[in-house]
C-alpha cells in the first residue's frame, strides 16, 4: 500500500485524542489511531505501552475519559463488546474464546442459527458454516467437534465466526503466539484474502519478522502515548525497535559495563544443548560458568521467560539435554534442578513469589525449609540468624522480620525473594526481571548484589527487558528474537546498539548469524 493510496482512502476507524484512566494510572494519553479498509495494520509496543487498552477502548471494554471514536466517519461510543460487534468490529484473542464441546458450525453461527418450527435447522446450519469456511479456504467438516482440531484451526474458526456477522474490522490480538510456522502461513493466507476483500485488520504481535511479512502500516505506542504511524516498508527494523524502547538511534551507545576479567572453567555450571519446547522456545545451546553473569535480552514475546522456565524445570522440554555441574539432569519439575544448586526468582513477584499474609521472616526462610522438608523445621535460632544477616546484607526496609511481607514496598519484597534463594547458597541464580517495577535505589542495590555474587563465584543468568541494564551487568549477552536464540555477544566493547541491532536483524540476513555478531 503506497502512501498516496493511504491518503485517498477514508478510515474505517478513526480515534482522536484518546485518554483512558484507571485509579492512579493514566493508561492512554492523547492517542490518535486510524485503520483503513483493505489493510493489515500492526499495533506495536512493549509491555505497558497501551496496546491492549487501545483495543479495549475501541471495542467497548473500556470507556475513554477523553477523545472521540469514529466508525465509517460517524461518531460511536460502545457500551460493551457486543455493541461493537453489532457495529461490525470483531476481536479474536490469543486465547480462543469458543465452545470446544460444540461443532465447528455451531461455533461459527452461535446466536444466529437458522431455525425451523421445531428448532434449529441442522442442515442449513452446516451449509451456512460451509459457505463461510469456503470463503476463507478452510477445508474442514463443519459438523466436526471443535476440540477435534488443533489450536491453529480453532483460531481460524474464530475468524470465520467474526465474518458471520459481516465484520468490516477484525482485531487479531496475538493470534500467532501458539502457532508453528506452517500454521502461521495459513493464518496469513486467510488474512490476505480478507484484506483483499476490503476488511480492515488490526494485528497485534511481538514477532518482528511476522509484522514485516504481513502488515501494510504500523502504529507504535510507548508508555501510553503515540510514538507515530508508519508505512511498514519505510520503517527500518532498527528504527522500530528504537521507537518501541524509547531510544533514539544516535543515543543507542555503549553504557558503562562492569569490567570483570573472567576465565571460564572447563566444566560449566549449566550446559544446555538443543534444549527447546514447541510453541515456547526453539532449541538452543547455552553454557553458563561459575562467576559469570550471562544476560538474556529480547523484546517482550521473544522467549526470555520461556527459556529460563525450561532451564529451571518449571516447564518440561521436548528436545535437547540439560547438564548441571557436569551431570545430566532430566527435569520433571524444579525439584531436581534445585537439588543441583539452581535457584530461580520469577518475574511474577505476586503470583509466583511472595506468600501474602506471611511475615518477612517466613517468606525469607521458605526455600531453606522446603529443602529440609516440613518434618524438620528450621531451628528458630538458625532462622533468626539467617533473617538478620540478609535483612542487613540487602538493606531490607523496614528491618522488622515480623511484618507481613505485603506491608513492604515492591523493591523490598523483591529483596526478600532474592534473600530467600541466597540463603540456599546456589551455584546458579536465575533472575527473571528482578528490577521491574522497583525504584532506582532498590534497582542499584540488586545490581550490586549480582556483581558481588559473581565475584564470589556464583553463576548468574540475568533477564531484563531493559537493554541498558543487561549490558551494564553482564559479561556475556544472549539475544532472543521471536522465540529463537539469534546471537551471543561478549567483550567489554559490546554496546546497547549492538544488542538492539541483533534484536532488529532480519531472520535471513547474514549479519544475524551468531558467529557474525559474537565479539
Amino acid at each position: 500500500m503506497t502512501e498516496s493510496s493511504v491518503h485517498r482512502k477514508s478510515p474505517v476507524v478513526e480515534m482522536r485524542g484518546i485518554d483512558v484512566e484507571f485509579p492512579g494510572v493514566k493508561a492512554l494519553s492523547g492517542v490518535d489511531f486510524r485503520l483503513l479498509p483493505g489493510e493489515v495494520h500492526a499495533l506495536m509496543g512493549e509491555n505497558g505501552a497501551g496496546k491492549s487498552t487501545l483495543i479495549k477502548a475501541l471495542t467497548g471494554v473500556h470507556r475513554p475519559s477523553a477523545g472521540t471514536i469514529r466508525l465509517h466517519g460517524r461518531p460511536v461510543s460502545f457500551a460493551d463488546p457486543a455493541s461493537a460487534q453489532r457495529a461490525g468490529i470483531s476481536t479474536v484473542y490469543q486465547e480462543v474464546n469458543l465452545c470446544p464441546n460444540l461443532s465447528v458450525a455451531e461455533n461459527i453461527l452461535i446466536g444466529r442459527e437458522p431455525r425451523r418450527f421445531l428448532g434449529i435447522d441442522g442442515r442449513a446450519l452446516r451449509a451456512g458454516a460451509a459457505r463461510l469456511l469456503k470463503r476463507v479456504g478452510l477445508d474442514i467438516d463443519p459438523a466436526s467437534r471443535l476440540d477435534a482440531h488443533p489450536i491453529a484451526v480453532q483460531q481460524l474458526v474464530a475468524i470465520t465466526r467474526a465474518l458471520a456477522v459481516e465484520s468490516r474490522v477484525l482485531v487479531l490480538d496475538e493470534p500467532t503466539s501458539s502457532l508453528d510456522a506452517d500454521e502461521v502461513a495459513e493464518l496469513f493466507r486467510i488474512m490476505r484474502v480478507l484484506r483483499d476483500e476490503g476488511v480492515a485488520l488490526l494485528f497485534v504481535s511481538h514477532f518482528l519478522d511476522q509484522v514485516y511479512e504481513i502488515s501494510d502500516r504500523m502504529t507504535v505506542l510507548r508508555n501510553g502515548g503515540l510514538v507515530g504511524e508508519y508505512a511498514t516498508a519505510e520503517m527500518g527494523r532498527l528504527d522500530l525497535v528504537a521507537a518501541m524502547l524509547g531510544r533514539e538511534l544516535d543515543n543507542l551507545e555503549k553504557v558503562e559495563r562492569r569490567a570483570r576479567d573472567h576465565t571460564p572453567g572447563t566444566t560449566p555450571v549449566l550446559r544446555a544443548r538443543g534444549l527447546g519446547r514447541k510453541g515456547a522456545i526453539a532449541p538452543f545451546d547455552l553454557d553458563i560458568h561459575a562467576g559469570e553473569v550471562v544476560g538474556l535480552a529480547g523484546l517482550l514475546g521473544s522467549g526470555r521467560t520461556e527459556t529460563v522456565r525450561l532451564l529451571f524445570g518449571a516447564d518440561r522440554p521436548d528436545s535437547g539435554t540439560l547438564t548441571i555441574g557436569g551431570r545430566l539432569v532430566r527435569p520433571r519439575g524444579p525439584r531436581a534442578v534445585i537439588a543441583r544448586g539452581v535457584a530461580f526468582c520469577s518475574e511474577d513477584r505476586k503470583g509466583e513469589g511472595i506468600i501474602e499474609g506471611l511475615s518477612v521472616r517466613d517468606n525469607l526462610v521458605l526455600a531453606v525449609q522446603a529443602a529440609r522438608g516440613w518434618a524438620r523445621p528450621v531451628p528458630r535460632r538458625v532462622a533468626e540468624a539467617l533473617v538478620e544477616e540478609y535483612i542487613d546484607k540487602l538493606d531490607i526496609r523496614p528491618a522488622d522480620p515480623g511484618l507481613p511481607i505485603d506491608a513492604l514496598s515492591g523493591g523490598n519484597q523483591q529483596k526478600v525473594l532474592l534473600a530467600r534463594w541466597l540463603v540456599t547458597r546456589p551455584r546458579l541464580l536465575i533472575l527473571d526481571e528482578p528490577t521491574r517495577g522497583i525504584d532506582i535505589g532498590a534497582k542499584a542495590q540488586i545490581q550490586k548484589v549480582v556483581a558481588d555474587l559473581a565475584a564470589d563465584g556464583t553463576a548468574v543468568l540475568f533477564v531484563s527487558a531493559e537493554v541498558e541494564e543487561v549490558v551494564r551487568v553482564s559479561d556475556r549477552i544472549v539475544v532472543l528474537r521471536d522465540r529463537h536464540k539469534v546471537a551471543e555477544l561478549a567483550g567489554h566493547e559490546v554496546s546497547v546498539r549492538d544488542v538492539v541491532s541483533a534484536i532488529a536483524a532480519r531472520e535471513d540476513a547474514p549479519e544475524n548469524r551468531p558467529e557474525a555478531v559474537t565479539r
